[in-house]
């Protein structure tokens, strides 16, 4: 009786599978994604073994051209970063959007609009740790999600990927705010990107107070992150519950 009824429930869930519309994607999705996880893995290594070579090699001096080595790559993987949102958009990945959209948007602000801006920041040295903690969180994020495009899981790379951002991610925040905080009076004093209200209002809002609201966005959005990324973490490392018998 019992190996009847084990039988009929094989046989059963061979039917239900057969009756679920098989993607006719799946793999080039698969692909895809495999190729874009694969493509910022090498950028951002790339970004991450140059910083840590010119350290060695030239200690604190490193730090002041940071932005002038690295850059060129670092807008390349930050542009890429934005088809995140398309995949969760269109569904080709299961994410939550508002932590993608904080993530990418946040981090493009920095290099694109504060970093990008203005000379004056591109030789601080607080360019060095933005930088260096970006890419050390990727090198091991994006690996990961490469892996499970192709169904492997590397249990240390799982361990690393969902424990990293514990310390790494409250660092890069305060690198973040520094980075604005020393920006404010650069965009005073050269009066980038302000831009004046028309009539009847006439009056100038500078690009310093948009910092100011985003230094505030720096505290208080990352509790959605955290909270997302504590959720993952305990969904991957938490206790495995065990099957009844």
């Amino acid at each position: 009786m019992e190996l009847k009824a084990k039988e009929e429930e094989r046989i059963n869930k061979i039917n239900i599978e057969n009756r679920i519309p098989k993607d006719p994607f799946r793999h080039l999705k698969r692909g895809y994604l495999f190729m874009y996880n694969l493509v910022q893995f090498l950028g951002f290594s790339w970004i991450f073994v140059n910083m840590t070579v010119r350290l060695f090699m030239l200690g604190k001096d490193s730090f002041f051209d940071t932005f002038h080595t690295t850059a060129d790559m670092m807008y390349l993987c930050q542009t890429l970063a934005v088809m995140e949102i398309v995949n969760t958009l269109i569904g080709l990945i299961r994410a939550p959007l508002v932590p993608v959209l904080l993530q990418v948007f946040g981090r493009n602000f920095i290099l694109f609009l504060v970093l990008g801006g203005v000379e004056e920041m591109q030789s601080k040295a607080v360019v060095f740790f933005v930088f260096y903690i970006w890419s050390l969180v990727e090198i091991f994020r994006y690996p990961f999600y490469m892996l499970s495009c192709i169904d492997i899981e590397w249990k240390v790379l799982t361990w690393i990927r969902y424990s990293i951002w514990i310390p790494l991610y409250p660092l890069g925040i305060l690198a973040e705010a520094v980075t604005v905080i020393q920006a404010i009076p650069v965009f005073n004093s050269t009066g980038r990107f302000s831009f004046s209200l028309p009539s009847p209002l006439n009056f100038t809002i500078p690009f310093s107070v948009v910092l100011q609201l985003h230094l505030v966005a720096l505290f208080l959005g990352p509790f959605v992150n955290f909270r997302h990324l504590y959720k993952q973490r305990k969904r991957h490392l938490g206790p495995k519950k065990r099957k009844a018998h």
